[in-house]
């Protein structure tokens, strides 16, 4: 944890704590999605999705507006691909639980949406972001490794916050409208990035991310941002 607070982009290390924390939570995640009709089908094509998500000449074809448009745009600003996630992934892999073919699959499609998760509920890719994110993840895919990450993270964060910021209250939004919203993991990605952005976000139940829209305003009112400082935040992890 400490070396991800020092860097937030060193994302081999959320593979580490992951595994470290989340017991036996992928595969009561897994079998619950095995479980629904929506589950079972995917399940029978298991749709690759990093070479799709990542041939953005298709996407770019799409309407003004789509998921599929904001995706791109998102990716491409923040300078990101999916095969870059896999990457990443593949550093740790070898010292992690080998699994059946069908878990494998659905561990894949959890790290190949994280970005379209970033577009789908309005968190952005700064560090207060992230951790927002990720509590809305739990709610979405339980497991104490991604809880830990989020809760550290809004912590850290709440020691070099003007005073004021609802840094915590960003946390517990996340956490809420993750359990509000319907799975992204049982959607038709494909599908999905036709859809328009503020209708695929009513469909599927996501809220918008109102307290963490506001504490970025206030951050940026008293010359702070909610990227972590790393030498300030490096040895605080344990503390916070």
């Amino acid at each position: 944890m400490q070396k991800l607070i020092a860097d937030k982009e060193d994302t081999e290390q959320v593979f580490h704590i992951i595994e470290a924390l989340n017991g036996n939570s992928f595969e009561k995640n897994f079998w619950a999605f095995a479980a629904k009709p929506a589950g079972q089908n995917l399940l029978k094509e298991k749709p690759y999705l990093p070479p799709i998500l990542d041939d953005h000449s298709w996407i770019r074809d799409l309407p003004d507006g789509t998921v599929g448009r904001a995706y791109v745009e998102f990716m491409e600003r923040e300078g990101l691909s999916a095969q870059g996630l896999v990457d990443e992934s593949e550093k740790f892999r070898s010292k992690a639980r080998e699994y059946e073919d069908d878990m494998m699959w659905y561990g894949n499609r959890l790290r190949d949406t994280h970005d379209l998760f970033h577009v789908l509920s309005g968190y952005n890719r700064d560090a207060l972001g992230e951790a927002s994110l990720l509590a809305f993840t739990y709610s979405q895919q339980p497991g104490l490794g991604v809880i830990f990450i989020a809760y550290v993270g809004c912590r850290t964060i709440v020691k070099h916050a003007p005073m004021g910021a609802r840094i915590m209250d960003c946390f517990w939004e996340g956490k809420r409208n993750g359990a509000a919203a319907r799975k992204i993991i049982e959607q038709d990605i494909i599908a999905l990035m036709h859809e328009p952005l503020d209708a695929a976000r009513a469909r599927l139940g996501i809220a918008k991310p109102v307290i963490y829209r506001e504490t970025l305003k206030l951050l940026g009112q008293h010359g702070h941002t909610p990227a972590l400082q790393p030498q300030a935040m490096a040895g605080e992890a344990v503390a916070a």
